[in-house]
């Protein structure tokens, strides 16, 4: 798993590509990144399933920002980021979100 932070010189904006190991999707044929950015909507951003079973994806947000997110897998399984800023317990979810703080 990994997040790698790119902020935009020619605009306000910051570039976050967020890589699933293709062992940490267990099998997962698909998966897709929700969160806070896109109203947790599991069809909004969907991971592209890389050559080496890895899972990728872009996203631009807004600097100076912190964002809660989770993976979550076509078999219904949610996954943490292991490199997150942090957790956040959510209790609608009775779980950890992961935030990425920008």
């Amino acid at each position: 798993m990994a997040i790698v932070k790119q902020f935009l010189k020619v605009r306000p904006t910051c570039k976050v590509k967020f890589t699933l190991s293709a062992d940490d999707a267990c099998g997962a044929a698909s998966v897709a990144l929700v969160g806070d950015f896109n109203d947790w909507n599991p069809e909004a951003t969907p991971m592209r399933r890389m050559k080496n079973g890895n899972f990728s994806a872009e996203v631009e947000l807004a600097p100076e920002a912190t964002y809660k997110f989770r993976y979550r897998a076509d078999d219904g399984r949610w996954i943490n980021e292991a490199e997150a800023d942090g957790y956040e317990f959510c209790e609608f979810a009775q779980a950890d979100n992961c935030m990425l703080k920008l």
